[in-house]
């Protein structure tokens, strides 16, 4: 049974232009356009039926607003990840609190990594980067966790980006849109792989018939267009600066 479509955000934090990079170069990031790039994006879920959770900002984490990587929230249940990145692991707490009316919560340990962006979903089957950010023991304590209600974890190297969901996204029904420089796709095996021209615009949110895609870039855009879906374009581009994208901003799930 179909339950309603909730989504997890948190505002910008005050700090962002302190936040990690790991494969880009600093820029200086103008937080008051950060902050209406993702009130757009807030507005953009609500505008296609999400319920959206909107947490206040957390001044002391610069990279707060990207609400996917502190957990990995299924039908079942949620898994509390530990971030690659220590300087992010104070951000669970508040995520775990939203969380908890809606989901039975698992906690990952040391010495395991594991970040929400490098895991995608595609029905059963979570396909999990090996990244600089989530490790061999983060993957293991991930399928201790999910195996039991029926899912598989694939493992997917990443030796360009900052994490799996960078270089691909699930576009539902069997099709998976990739950057194939950035990762080895031999796990995407059983997927339609759709090939993305910008490495920009690969990571995209898909809402019913609807994809998100990152503004200003076309090519992608018409290459989903003509899988017979819609396409809604929006600005991330602060956002990006701090290695971020449009899967980032949120955790979706359903409620039953």
């Amino acid at each position: 049974m179909q339950g309603m479509l909730m989504a997890i955000t948190r505002a910008v934090s005050p700090s962002m232009d302190a936040c990690e990079l790991s494969y880009i170069d600093r820029e200086i990031i103008d937080i008051s356009q950060a902050r209406a790039q993702h009130a757009a994006y807030e507005a953009a879920l609500r505008e296609l039926g999400v319920n959206v959770i909107s947490l206040p900002a957390e001044p002391d984490f610069p990279d707060a607003v990207f609400v996917e990587d502190p957990a990995i929230v299924l039908d079942e249940i949620a898994i509390m990840t530990r971030t690659g990145a220590e300087s992010r692991r104070g951000e669970s707490e508040s995520i775990a609190t939203t969380l908890e009316p809606y989901r039975e919560l698992r906690w990952m340990h040391a010495p395991a990594t594991l970040d929400g962006g490098d895991v995608m979903r595609a029905g059963r089957t979570l396909y999990v980067g090996r990244s600089a950010r989530t490790s061999a023991a983060g993957i293991e304590q991930l399928a201790h966790h999910v195996e039991p209600f029926g899912y598989r974890v694939c493992t997917v190297e990443v030796h360009a980006c900052l994490h799996l969901k960078s270089a691909c996204s699930y576009l539902g029904e069997g099709m998976v849109l990739v950057y194939r420089p950035w990762i080895n796709t031999a796990a995407f095996e059983d997927l339609r792989l759709i090939d993305a021209p910008d490495p920009e615009a690969v990571n995209v949110v898909r809402i019913e018939n609807t994809v998100l895609v990152a503004e200003g870039f076309p090519r992608t855009a018409a290459i989903i267009e003509d899988l017979e879906l819609q396409v809604r374009t929006l600005d991330n581009s602060e956002l990006r600066k701090a290695e971020g994208a449009l899967t980032c901003c949120s955790l979706l799930f359903e409620t039953y």
